[in-house]
Formats: C-alpha cells, structure tokens, sequence
C-alpha cells in the first residue's frame, strides 16, 4: 500500500485520516498470468491500481487479440465507460505477469467520496490522469508513423518494450510483427 499512498499524495493533499476513510474501499488482489482482472461484457466496478506486474487492455476482433493498452507498476487500470456508465465492457483486462493490485470497488469508492471530499477530489483526479494517458495514446496514432510511435515508447515507455512481447507490442503500435522486427533492427544499428 506504501507505492498506493505515495501516487496519491502525487495527486493531491491526503491526510492520515483521508486514507482511513478510504480503506473500505480498498482490497489487495492477486491475478496470475492470463487471468482477467476484466472480462469483456462485464460491468467494471472498479479500478486497479497495480503494485506489482502489468497487464493489458485489448479487444478481441473475429478472435485476433487487438492490444489497445498496458498498465504496469503505479498506474491504474480501469475501463472508463463502463466503470462510469455501467455498461458493458467492450474490451478485457487481462494480467501479463503475476500481478498484485490495490482494487478500489467503486460502490464503496462512491460512499467514501461522499462522507469525504477529498476523496472524491481524489478519484477525479485518478480519472483525468488516466484520460490523459488514453489522449496521449490516440495522438500517437493520429500524428506519428509506426517508426516514430516505436520511437516514443523507447524514449517514454521503455519497460513496455523489455517487458511486452513482439507479438502484443505489434498489435499495440497496429503493425505486423514483421514490420517491428524491421523497424528495431534499423534503430539498433
């Protein structure tokens, strides 16, 4: 829970007595490797903060596994749309690694902001930040070429590239695995 407090207070002011209203809330989970944290057609009723290992966000298209996202250490996972609207999930979330995350169930998250503005000002907070990173993500894929988005995530995801897989890193930049086989040879020489 230390790396947990520690990306609140990156948010905002959050007081000792902040985080025991917030507890409730809050439960540790483990997911082994390809277990869901999210199937697709769920309801998403929570966010997941992950302290340890990553996961991936992807759709399933006539049963080729499009990667959309990866989460990994100090980010948090959620489905936006659903979690908010309570609709359906279009997309799963699906563990890569061994991982342990902090879920914050959202009936209980909705009850705790209530009693506690800070907490809510707290999951508005979480929510923009991960608006932010699905806004930085669909620029990438507006405005770069597969080479110049293999460029960025060296530069500001590298652990996506050591610890993704060529096959779900190609699927994420929407190129073949060919391609990215090509396009790391050329910036390596």
């Amino acid at each position: 829970m230390k790396n947990l407090l520690a990306y609140i207070h990156s948010l905002t002011t959050f007081s000792e007595q902040h985080w025991e209203h917030l507890q409730p809330a809050l439960t540790v989970e483990y997911y082994g490797k390809g277990d869901y944290l999210l199937k697709a057609g769920q309801i998403c009723d929570a966010l997941f903060f992950i302290s340890r290992g990553y996961c991936r966000a992807y759709y399933d298209k006539d049963g080729v596994d499009i990667n959309t996202d990866f989460f990994f250490e100090d980010e948090i996972a959620t489905n936006i749309n659903s979690y908010g609207r309570r609709e359906p999930s279009a997309f799963a979330i699906q563990a890569c690694e061994d991982t342990e995350v902090v879920r914050f169930d959202r009936e209980q998250l909705l009850a705790a902001a209530a009693r506690d503005s800070q907490i809510e000002t707290l999951g508005r907070l979480c929510l923009q930040r991960i608006a932010a990173k699905q806004e930085k993500h669909a620029a990438l894929f507006k405005l770069m070429s597969a080479q110049e988005r293999y460029a960025y995530l060296e530069e500001h995801y590298p652990e996506m590239l050591q610890r993704v897989s060529l096959s779900q890193l190609s699927s994420f930049l929407g190129i073949a695995r060919e391609t990215l086989s090509r396009i790391r040879a050329r910036r390596s020489s």
